[in-house]
């Protein structure tokens, strides 16, 4: 008998890739949570795909039969890690699946923001020509300092774009800090958060959302930040406290930000941080590639056949790493 996995997104695209990938003795299910038939599935899978919300103690006991929970996301915020540990149930991140993707989309806003893209684009297609004049609040990337918080396989993608293509020099703060010799390998260097945020033109956040990062981008920290630094991010919109940014954008403590996460998804149209012109918005699709959905399902899969020869799955989150596994 097959062993079964479960699928909960069904995007087409999604459904295509691990339709072509899943391996011979595995049986592709399909089930959108709440769907007809969903139940069912749920209590018959081996593996699951996907991002569920309200894995909790009794999802995992409608689950009994669950190996492994692999997200398509690389966050997990809103995973309950207490009821996946009581389970036994492994839960692993998408490794790095959409690392490019963000990383890219970093540099994006962080461009978007300097060069102020969205207003040219506006004031070009409203018939307002500048042509080839001076603009004082534009700036160039070359040279300047880049601080990156949380400096995971994303981050690390976001330096070596930032270092290679714009010669910035580049800090980061983790709570993991790297050795002095892969520091000096990889160009960077570790700072203090006040300190990286004093001295940085660009923070750009890379951080889980955890309650350490919850809010940590505060009124404090940002009066750490230079006038003219712009604040940049792709990890997840609480990090940040809005209302403490507003005040940054509007009263000149910061000069920009490009943000692609939000407090709420979606967010209030009411929101006051939308409206203001020293700002880039996109609407957390930074990691959605085309190239991004191959790569977590192949790597979706190959956990799956790691877990059922009887091997620890990889990029587990690391507050699950040490867990019992579930006796099967």
């Amino acid at each position: 008998m097959p062993s079964k996995v479960l699928l909960v997104n069904t995007l087409a695209e999604t459904i295509q890739d691990a339709q072509e990938m899943v391996p011979p003795g595995f049986e592709l299910v399909v089930a959108e949570p709440g769907s007809p038939g969903y139940a069912v599935a749920l209590a018959e899978a081996d593996y699951l795909l996907g991002n569920v919300r309200g894995m909790d103690d009794a999802f995992y006991r409608a689950a009994s039969r669950l190996r492994l929970v692999q997200l398509f996301s690389a966050g997990y915020d809103h995973v309950d890690l207490d009821a996946a540990r009581r389970a036994g149930v492994p839960v692993a991140n998408n490794g790095g699946a959409n690392s490019r993707a963000v990383a890219e989309h970093t540099i994006l806003l962080m461009l978007a923001v300097y060069r102020r893209l969205v207003h040219q684009h506006e004031m070009t297609a409203g018939g307002r020509w500048r042509g080839n004049q001076p603009m004082p609040n534009f700036y160039e990337m070359h040279g300047k300092t880049l601080g990156i918080i949380g400096y995971g396989t994303i981050g690390k993608r976001v330096a070596r774009i930032a270092a290679g293509g714009f010669d910035m020099n580049i800090q980061y703060n983790d709570i993991v800090r790297l050795s002095e010799d892969a520091e000096d390998a990889l160009k960077v260097r570790y700072r203090l958060l006040p300190e990286l945020l004093r001295t940085s033109d660009i923070v750009t956040l890379h951080v889980p959302l955890t309650s350490l990062t919850r809010g940590m981008i505060n009124a404090a920290a940002l009066a750490y930040m230079q006038p003219h630094a712009v604040l940049i991010n792709c990890s997840r919109g609480p990090v940040v406290d809005f209302s403490a940014l507003h005040d940054a954008l509007t009263s000149g403590r910061i000069a920009g930000a490009g943000l692609d996460v939000f407090p709420t998804e979606p967010p209030s149209p009411s929101e006051a941080v939308l409206s203001l012109e020293n700002v880039v918005l996109t609407p957390h699709l930074a990691g959605a590639s085309r190239e991004t959905r191959t790569k977590q399902t192949r790597n979706a899969f190959d956990n799956v056949l790691r877990v059922a020869r009887g091997e620890r799955p990889l990029w587990v989150v690391p507050e699950l790493r040490d867990m019992t596994l579930r006796a099967l």
